[in-house]
């Protein structure tokens, strides 16, 4: 596997950037596979109005200060949805031929090829149902009307999380901040895809011990 350091420095060892970026039909019916190529902007397109209605019947029915409360709740459970999916579901191995077209079509063909600017956000074949199940947990865990401020966080929370997905692949970070996200996500890319599975939270990883070692540093926990 190439190291992080190749990746990112120009060294001979560094995979060929159209290696990274040309990633192959995952279906063949050409819409179906049209609809797994995704602009990044489609998702703010798409969910932005319904953070702006959510944040309206939000406003309508609680407090400022309960609706900001329960949607910073909203935000930290997308941040652990991010977290989880992306090492249990994402990083799993299915048996069989099956399990492993499976694992490309959901995850792997980023690996494979992860600067493809079409495959680094959420394609709504996917994010719909996540924000449908959102939407049904959270009317059970919050009830009517404390789900809109606790899916508006959780939806701000799902649009952070592609943003920042493809701003550390195809950007140049300037700040402390964007530095160490983008660092961060390489190692997992190109060093261990074990550990860094918090994309814009990395907290998590601390809190469950999956984060990346000092390379002195690396062996048993």
């Amino acid at each position: 596997m190439t190291s992080f350091e190749d990746q990112g420095t120009g060294g001979s060892r560094a995979p060929s950037l159209a290696l990274l970026r040309a990633s192959p039909r995952l279906f063949d019916n050409p819409w179906l596979d049209k609809l797994s190529r995704v602009h990044w902007s489609i998702p703010l397109i798409l969910y932005a109005p319904f953070v702006g209605l959510l944040a309206w019947l939000s406003f309508q029915t609680r407090t400022p200060a309960v609706v900001v409360g329960v949607a910073v709740l909203g935000y930290f459970l997308w941040t652990l949805t991010e977290y989880l999916g992306h090492r249990y579901l994402f990083h799993a191995e299915f048996p069989g031929a099956w399990g492993a077209r499976l694992h490309f079509l959901i995850h792997g063909v980023h690996h494979d090829h992860p600067n493809d600017p079409l495959r680094l956000v959420m394609p709504p074949l996917l994010s719909t149902p996540i924000m449908l199940i959102a939407l049904l947990v959270g009317r059970v865990l919050f009830g009517v009307p404390l789900v809109y401020p606790a899916l508006m966080g959780f939806m701000l929370g799902y649009l952070s999380y592609d943003m920042v997905h493809y701003y550390v692949h195809h950007a140049e970070p300037k700040t402390r901040l964007g530095r160490g996200l983008r660092r961060v996500h390489m190692l997992h890319h190109f060093r261990d895809p074990a550990c860094g599975f918090g994309v814009s939270a990395p907290w998590w990883d601390k809190i469950f011990r999956t984060e990346h070692l000092p390379a002195q540093q690396d062996g048993p926990r």
